[in-house]
C-alpha cells in the first residue's frame, strides 16, 4: 500500500456509500447506522477497466453492494468509513471480459450479486432472481491519515498515472492501432496511436487527455472500430465464430470465438494475412444450436475450411475428417483500402 492517500474521484454511486454502510452495521452487526468517520477508497493500479463488488461480513451475516467501475488509475469511495463494520471482501471482473471473470484474487468466500448498481443485504444466499454467489477475496486496507486503502494491481505494478496510460494502450491495441507494448510509460507510437483513434473519430485533437477518454475508447471498441477485422453481433442471440487466415498458401482455421448480442469482437490476425475467412453459428445459452426453418443458423460463404466442435486450430482445408473435423463454407472477408473490415451477425 502507497504511504500517501491518492485523490479520489467523485462519483453517483458515493452519494449512496454511508446508506450502505448504515445497512451492513444494521444487518450485520444488528446496531443503527452511525455517523460516518472518514472513508475507503479503492484504486485501480490495473490496466483493466475494471468493475468492483464490495462485501462485509460480521457474526455469520453478509452484505454486499456493486457494481463500482473503475478506470485505469482512477479511485472511488465505496465506504464512507475507514473502518468497515466487518470483514471486507471484493470481487473484481474485467469490463467487456467474461462474466465473472475475478482478476487473480483468492476464493476466500462466495456472496451473492446481483446485475447493475446492486445491493443484497443477506448475501451469504441468493434468494432472489438475477443474483448468483461468486467468489470474494477478504481484503485489508491501510488506514492513511483516517483514509483507508484498497490498490487493485497487476504484475507491471503500475502507480496511477502509468495504469492510466497502460489502459489507454491496452484498449488501442485491441482496437488494431499500434500503440507499442503495454507498459504504462509515454512515448511516440503511443501517442500517434491516440492520434490516429482521435482522427478517425473526428474527435477534438486534445480529446486523448479527457476524463472520459475510456468511455470513448470503450464505444470505439464495442463498435468494432479501427484497423483490422472485426465481428459485430446485431442479433439477439450469442454467436460462436471461427477464423480462417491463409498463411503460406493453405487455409489456417481456429475456433471458437464467443461475440455477445450488442458486441464486436477483434481476433487476433497478422497484419501480412493475404486473406481472410469467416464463419459462425448462433447458440442459446446451453450451447446449443439456434434453429431457423428447423436448421441451424450458420453465418458464411463459399469457401470450404474446416471445424471442430471443441476449440481447435486446423493448418490446410483439403482433407478435414483426416483431422477428425467437418468441412463447412467460410466467408471470405474483402478489407477496403485502409485495410479495415468487418462481419456484423443479424436476424435472419
Amino acid at each position: 500500500m502507497a504511504a500517501r492517500a491518492p485523490s479520489s474521484t467523485p462519483d453517483r454511486m458515493g452519494a449512496r456509500a454511508f446508506s450502505f454502510a448504515g445497512l451492513v452495521l444494521a444487518a450485520a452487526l444488528g446496531l443503527g447506522a452511525a455517523p460516518a468517520a472518514a472513508e475507503t477508497r479503492l484504486c485501480n493500479r490495473t490496466s483493466l477497466v475494471t468493475e468492483a463488488a464490495i462485501g462485509v461480513m460480521a457474526n455469520d451475516t453478509a452484505a454486499t453492494r456493486g457494481w463500482f467501475r473503475l478506470d485505469p488509475g482512477q479511485c472511488r469511495v465505496i465506504l464512507q468509513s475507514a473502518e468497515a463494520p466487518g470483514r471486507l471482501f471484493l470481487n473484481t471482473r474485467a469490463v467487456a471480459g467474461p462474466p465473472d471473470t475475478a482478476l487473480g484474487q483468492p476464493d476466500n468466500v462466495r456472496l451473492c450479486v446481483g446485475d447493475g448498481d446492486f445491493l443484497v443485504a443477506a448475501a451469504l444466499t441468493c434468494q432472489r432472481p438475477g443474483t448468483r454467489l461468486v467468489p470474494f477475496a477478504e481484503m485489508r486496507p491501510t488506514v492513511v491519515d483516517g483514509i483507508a486503502i484498497l490498490f487493485l494491481s497487476e504484475e507491471a505494478d503500475y502507480d496511477l498515472p502509468q495504469a492510466r496510460r497502460a489502459g489507454i494502450q491496452r484498449l488501442l491495441t485491441r482496437m488494431g492501432y499500434d500503440p507499442g507494448p503495454i507498459d504504462g510509460l509515454d512515448g511516440p507510437r503511443t501517442e500517434a496511436a491516440l492520434r490516429a483513434f482521435v482522427a478517425d473519430r473526428n474527435l477534438p485533437a486534445d480529446s486523448g487527455g479527457a476524463p472520459d477518454i475510456f468511455d470513448t475508447l470503450m464505444a470505439g471498441l464495442r463498435a468494432g472500430e479501427g484497423p483490422g477485422f472485426a465481428w459485430c453481433n446485431d442479433s439477439g442471440n450469442r454467436i460462436m465464430a471461427a477464423l480462417g487466415v491463409e498463411e503460406a498458401g493453405r487455409v489456417v482455421t481456429r475456433g471458437w470465438f464467443r461475440i455477445e448480442p450488442g458486441a464486436c469482437l477483434k481476433p487476433p490476425i497478422d497484419a501480412a494475412a493475404a486473406r481472410v475467412y469467416s464463419f459462425a453459428e448462433a447458440v442459446d445459452a446451453e450451447g446449443r444450436p439456434v434453429l431457423s426453418a428447423g436448421k441451424p443458423l450458420t453465418y458464411g460463404g463459399e469457401v470450404a475450411a474446416c471445424i471442430r466442435p471443441s476449440e481447435f486450430e486446423i493448418a490446410g482445408a483439403g482433407d478435414c475428417a483426416a483431422h477428425g473435423a467437418t468441412s463447412v463454407a467460410f466467408l471470405e472477408v474483402t478489407f477496403d483500402g485502409r485495410r479495415r473490415a468487418s462481419v456484423r451477425f443479424r436476424e435472419p
